[in-house]
């Protein structure tokens, strides 16, 4: 059973991630042989302000504020 997790920033409407759900399922049931049934995609939504990185460089945080010291 292909479960296929996804994570993505908020801001994403329902239809597309309904979309989403069906693409990915989609594409494990013809790369992967299985039945559409057996497909788990799991979408978890963070929120702008929860903090990333690319390449060990921090890009997630809102820029700091004045009384805030930049790390």
């Amino acid at each position: 059973m292909p479960i296929i997790e996804v994570h993505l920033r908020e801001g994403r409407t329902v239809e597309q991630k309904r979309l989403l759900h069906e693409k990915f399922c989609q594409a494990a049931v013809e790369s992967v042989g299985c039945r559409p049934e057996q497909v788990r995609v799991l979408i978890t939504e963070h929120a702008s302000e929860d903090g990333f990185s690319i390449g060990g460089k921090v890009v997630g945080y809102p820029p700091p504020t004045g009384g805030e010291a930049a790390k």
